[in-house]
């Protein structure tokens, strides 16, 4: 029989119980001896039968799920996710993911949680308004992982400004004088970096800001490389990414032009996703805690759950993570 078709009434059939008793076994409530539950799932394994979980879910005035929206392509949400499902297993929540792409709006994604009867949202990196957020906080919790928003909506998040001093800190204490930054844009946590990045630079003597259009992807690193190269002698000798895939692009159309890293030119990256620590890349960066970051998002969305009312911004610390994308400059900073 195929599963796909198999029903309750088949998994009773085969137990030799009532379809009431099956329900029973499948909600996991009192009403069934060990033995019937151990034959009805036993005949369940026979038949291959697997609950609709989402029928099942209609009848009560608690779903325990708890929606999030990521970006498709963003290696570091990959690893918060991974995160947010460890957490919200040991807490008794599901996850439901609603993707955002270039062709798929973030209110969209949003949209088919709420349609799912998420209890909460837990929002990677959003870009939508504050205004919006507020909006959605008012009908759910919503909690904003990697953006700061202010209001009603819960916000975890790594100290931004931190990384990126603590990039910029290195990166002098290596001898360089002349460090741009890859920009984030209009990107979550952006902000925050080209203020870290700046307050780096006053702390060292006020040296001069550089800031180049980066952005999110290989592509816009790439793109960063190539407005970097165009300087000529005026090059800066040390870059601070915005993130681990701006600096991954960047280091790539570099290396293509004949210049060496870390010799001609130092990267710092963010995020310390997986690549970073490939041995043919080998970057420094600025280590967001994905484990951290996923444990306080399902600790806030329980507390709301449990009726505590939202409270200031869980804010981790980073750690600079050094490899061998950084060295002294060649010839003085």
């Amino acid at each position: 029989m195929a599963s796909d078709r198999v029903t309750m009434e088949d998994v009773a059939a085969r137990a030799g119980v009532s379809r009431a008793l099956v329900s029973i076994v499948f909600r996991g409530v009192a009403g069934a001896s060990d033995a019937t539950r151990e034959r009805v799932l036993a005949a369940a394994r026979e038949l291959d039968y697997r609950p609709d979980t989402r029928a099942s879910r209609l009848g009560r005035t608690r779903t325990r799920m708890v929606g999030v929206t990521f970006s498709v392509g963003a290696s570091f949400h990959g690893d918060l996710i991974q995160s947010l499902y460890t957490h919200a297993d040991a807490a008794g929540y599901e996850v439901v993911l609603s993707g955002v792409t270039p062709e798929r709006s973030e209110a969209a994604a949003v949209g088919t949680l709420l349609a799912e009867r998420c209890e909460a949202i837990v929002a990677l990196g959003s870009a939508l308004s504050a205004g919006e957020l507020e909006r959605l906080a008012e009908r759910l919790p919503v909690v904003s992982v990697l953006r700061a928003v202010s209001g009603a909506v819960d916000v975890v998040r790594t100290d931004d400004a931190e990384g990126l001093r603590l990039a910029v800190d290195h990166l002098v204490g290596l001898g360089h004088t002349r460090i741009a930054l890859l920009d984030g844009g209009r990107a979550a946590g952006a902000a925050e970096r080209r203020r870290g990045y700046r307050a780096g630079l006053r702390r060292a003597g006020d040296l001069g800001a550089q800031v180049l259009t980066g952005g999110l992807t290989e592509l816009e690193g790439a793109s960063a490389a190539a407005a970097f190269l165009a300087l000529g002698g005026a090059r800066p000798t040390a870059v601070a990414a915005f993130n681990d895939r701006c600096a991954l692009g960047f280091i790539d159309v570099v290396r293509q032009a004949g210049l060496r890293v870390p010799d001609d030119v130092s990267v710092v990256g963010f995020d310390d996703i997986s690549q970073a620590a490939y041995p043919h890349v080998s970057l420094t960066t600025v280590r967001q805690h994905a484990e951290q970051l996923g444990a306080a998002a399902i600790r806030t969305v329980d507390a709301r759950l449990s009726g505590a009312a939202p409270g200031p911004a869980t804010v981790i610390e980073p750690e600079l993570v050094v490899r061998t994308s950084t060295a002294p400059p060649l010839s003085g900073g």
